[in-house]
C-alpha cells in the first residue's frame, strides 16, 4: 500500500530540528537515568507538546513509516514519552484512506490492562513509538507489553536516537528495526 507523498520536506525537518534545539536539547554535564554521564541532555516533551511541532512530528513520522513500508493500524508506546507523538501521528493520518489509531502502554492498574485506547488488540499491526531512545530499554518494555496482548509489531520509531545501542538491542532481542527522525549527531 502506497500513500500519496506527504508535504514533508527538508524544510519541515529543519523546522522541527530548530524547535528541538531550542526546547529539548541541552549541552553541559548531565547524569542520565542509566547512571552514565553525558555532555548532552534530551527531553523531547517540551517539543512534542508544542502545537507548532505536533503536525511536523505527525507528518514526518508518517513519512518515515511509509519509507519503511510499515502500514500500521495503530501506533503507541510507553506513557509519557510516546503519547504526544502517537497522538500527533493519529491526527495527521486523518487524510489517509484508513486513519491510524493511537494507544498508550502503561503499568497495569485497575483492570490490569497494559494497553489503553483500543478496544481490541489481538492481531493489530502496530508501530511502537518513543521520544528518545538511548539503550532501548523503555522501547523494549513497550514491545514486550504490546506483544503480550497479541499485537503484531512492525517496527519502532523514535524522534531522537541517541545512538547508544537501542537499535542493536531491538534487532537482537526482537528482530525489529528502529527508525528515527533524528540522530543525536544531527544536533552536534
Amino acid at each position: 500500500m502506497v500513500f500519496p507523498a506527504m508535504i514533508s520536506t527538508a524544510t519541515e525537518l529543519d523546522q522541527l530540528r530548530e524547535i528541538l534545539k531550542k526546547k529539548s536539547v541541552q549541552f553541559g554535564t548531565f547524569t542520565l537515568v542509566s547512571g552514565q554521564t553525558s555532555d548532552v541532555y534530551v527531553d523531547c516533551k517540551p517539543t512534542t507538546c508544542d502545537p507548532r511541532a505536533m503536525p511536523l512530528i505527525g507528518r514526518l513520522c508518517l513519512q518515515k513509516m511509509d519509507e519503511k513500508k510499515w502500514f500500521p493500524e495503530a501506533v503507541g508506546g510507553l506513557t509519557l514519552g510516546a503519547d504526544p507523538i502517537a497522538f500527533a501521528i493519529a491526527r495527521e493520518s486523518l487524510d489517509r484512506p484508513t486513519p491510524i489509531d493511537s494507544f498508550i502502554v502503561r503499568k497495569p492498574h485497575g483492570m490490569q490492562k497494559l494497553v489503553e485506547g483500543l478496544t481490541e488488540t489481538k492481531g493489530r499491526k502496530v508501530v511502537i513509538i518513543d521520544d528518545v531512545c538511548t539503550k532501548g530499554g523503555s522501547t523494549a518494555v513497550a514491545i514486550q507489553n504490546a506483544k503480550s496482548v497479541g499485537m503484531e509489531i512492525l517496527g519502532a520509531i523514535c524522534l531522537i536516537d541517541r545512538e547508544a545501542g537501542a537499535g542493536e538491542l531491538l534487532l537482537s532481542e526482537f528482530g525489529l528495526e528502529l527508525a528515527s527522525i533524528f540522530k543525536l549527531s544531527d544536533f552536534r
